[in-house]
């Protein structure tokens, strides 16, 4: 009789259950063009790792630079450091495969950064307002319309022409662009969540608003925030190579892929294509390779196409 008055605790609460890994993994991988764009994306992200000890050469180091290898076409071989330009060189003598590697790794690295701390952000306004309701509710979704009312480049430009250049500067100026389509995501989804009995017990115990969202609502809200990461990373590093293309993104002593299409773009109409072209096709890449995983995620984690 004791056991059945027993106040209930924490962990007799039972959330919905969340698709087993094991079948995420076989319906991730009936998708052939998905397995090839993780598959590509994996090799991307261990180029840009590696790029040290992939790279032939530094390309913005100056004792490893030499001015005659300038403009070099592709397949030229170095005469004075004794190997293969395969993507060319462009006007500093750098080895464009090289600084592509090299630049992967800025672009990558802003895009990772800039959408995990959206999503954190975000993420916890959305789950606030639907949790809160009300004036909290109100105030925080107005700030979200105002947000995406306004095209996501020029709130960048606008941003960066304040803050400068820079590394970290961009990567705020994008998570600044990028939260409001976090937060309205995960409004929609604690919306649903916070009437489901599940959230009425840990209401009903008296647990504190912190453990309430973290412990029992967010995980339940993981699903469609994952997919909208994914997909915010590749518009994120497309953004940072718009920036970097105009002049107000990256700096050149940090090279992203946008600042070497950039600087390329110049010499375009005097033949020398593979500056530009060449860190435009890895962009081209990388974009296609998230996208390709991002679509066949929103296509497992999407709750109508489960059975």
């Amino acid at each position: 009789m004791s056991d059945i008055l027993a106040s209930p605790t924490e962990s007799d609460i039972v959330a919905p259950a969340i698709s087993p890994s094991r079948k995420l993994v076989r319906e991730f991988c009936r998708s052939k063009l998905a397995v090839s764009g993780l598959v590509l994306l994996v090799l991307i992200c261990l180029a840009a790792i590696f790029a040290p000890l992939i790279s032939p050469q530094n390309p913005y180091d100056l004792m490893q630079l030499d001015i005659m290898d300038g403009q070099q076409p592709p397949g030229t071989v170095s005469l004075s450091q004794g190997f293969t330009f395969l993507l060319g060189t462009d006007d500093q003598g750098r080895d464009m495969f090289s600084g592509i590697l090299y630049g992967l790794r800025i672009s990558l690295g802003v895009g990772i950064a800039s959408a995990v701390a959206a999503a954190l952000i975000g993420a916890t306004l959305g789950m606030i307002a639907a949790y809160a309701g009300g004036r909290t509710e109100a105030t925080i979704m107005r700030a979200v319309d105002l947000q995406l009312s306004f095209p996501a480049i020029l709130v960048a430009l606008m941003i960066l022409a304040f803050l400068g250049k820079g590394v970290t500067n961009v990567i705020l100026a994008l998570v600044l662009v990028e939260w409001a389509t976090f937060a309205r995501a995960a409004r929609g989804s604690a919306l649903v969540e916070s009437r489901k009995e599940y959230i009425e017990a840990a209401e009903c115990m008296g647990l504190p608003l912190r453990r309430v969202l973290m412990r029992h609502l967010l995980p339940n809200c993981l699903p469609p925030l994952i997919v909208i990461a994914t997909i915010q990373i590749a518009r994120a590093i497309s953004l940072e190579a718009t920036l970097s293309f105009l002049g107000v993104g990256v700096p050149i002593t940090e090279p992203s892929l946008g600042l070497l299409i950039s600087n390329g773009y110049q010499y375009m109409l005097a033949g020398y294509y593979w500056m530009s072209i060449f860190p435009g096709i890895a962009l081209l890449i990388t974009i296609v390779a998230i996208n390709l995983v991002g679509d066949q995620l929103r296509e497992i984690l999407n709750p109508r196409n489960r059975s």
